[in-house]
């Protein structure tokens, strides 16, 4: 039991790195935000038959503060997240993109420090400022300046950024929804605020047009980064427990950059290995008690 676990933690680790590299591949054959538009309604489509009865029932139930935390949790986690991963992805390599993923437990504390009153202390704060000059070395590929940015970089800190929000916001949950209904109401309502990005796209953007290989890109990232990779993690976090499950994050980056190498040649450099030594060790001592 325990070997299938870290089996199925595994193969969703992978499924969630391999978004990255699908989004790079893919980005000239579709357009970010008919990508991210296309993955929704994909998981909405398998999942709101199921749960259309009892969510209809539940969503009269809910509070004005439960419907502040869900919309919050459809601007952070429904569209925008993704959206600005792929827009990202144009300007960016896969290898720079994913080892922002490390950052996440820094936006999370510097978020939940306002949104859900923790406090934070020196320690943290030092860690933070160690994380934060990693996150430089990489996005001016250790060529300090602010000349040296690459707009894909901070569009990939702005994506972990909004995800570090998302995982804040499910914190301060008091609502009855389940795991399949709160994943439809995020999509739901993450459409709301993907509807201007999708019309400036439309009415704006030369490239909306879907390509086969773009198809298969958005369909991989409804299926196996969303649907398949939620349902493994819901499992190994009920087996493992969330503590031992959420260190194994940090994996993420490694398989991330292993897969950038082989499917889309793109090879890490030295300022990339500065960059996730330091937002490690900002991480681990702003995780020390």
């Amino acid at each position: 039991m325990r070997f299938t676990a870290w089996l199925v933690l595994l193969g969703t680790l992978t499924l969630w790195s391999g978004n990255w590299i699908v989004a790079r591949a893919v980005r000239d054959e579709v357009a970010p935000g008919i990508a991210t538009v296309g993955r929704l309604l994909i998981v909405l489509a398998i999942l709101l038959p199921f749960v259309f009865g009892s969510l209809a029932k539940k969503l009269r139930t809910l509070s004005a503060r439960d419907w502040q935390v869900l919309w919050a949790l459809g601007l952070t986690g429904g569209g925008l997240h993704l959206a600005l991963q792929w827009l990202g992805l144009h300007y960016t390599t896969a290898t720079s993109g994913i080892l922002y993923l490390s950052t996440s437990p820094i936006f999370i504390l510097l978020m939940a420090a306002p949104l859900a009153a923790e406090r934070i202390g020196w320690r943290q704060w030092a860690g933070v400022l160690i994380s934060f000059s990693g996150v430089a070395t990489i996005a001016t590929k250790g060529e300090f300046g602010l000349q040296s940015l690459n707009k894909g970089d901070l569009m990939a800190i702005a994506s972990m950024m909004m995800w570090a929000g998302y995982t804040v916001f499910l914190r301060l949950r008091r609502d009855p929804l389940d795991t399949a209904e709160l994943i439809v109401m995020v999509c739901a309502l993450g459409l709301v605020f993907m509807a201007p990005w999708l019309g400036w796209e439309i009415f704006f953007n030369r490239k909306i047009d879907l390509s086969f290989e773009g198809a298969l890109g958005v369909l991989y990232s409804a299926v196996a980064s969303m649907l398949l990779a939620y349902a493994g993690w819901s499992y190994v976090v009920t087996r493992l427990g969330a503590a031992r499950a959420g260190v194994t994050m940090h994996l993420m980056p490694v398989i991330g950059v292993a897969l950038s190498a082989v499917f889309l040649s793109e090879y890490p450099a030295l300022y990339h290995f500065g960059g996730i030594a330091l937002i490690l060790a900002g991480v681990g001592l702003s995780s020390l008690k």
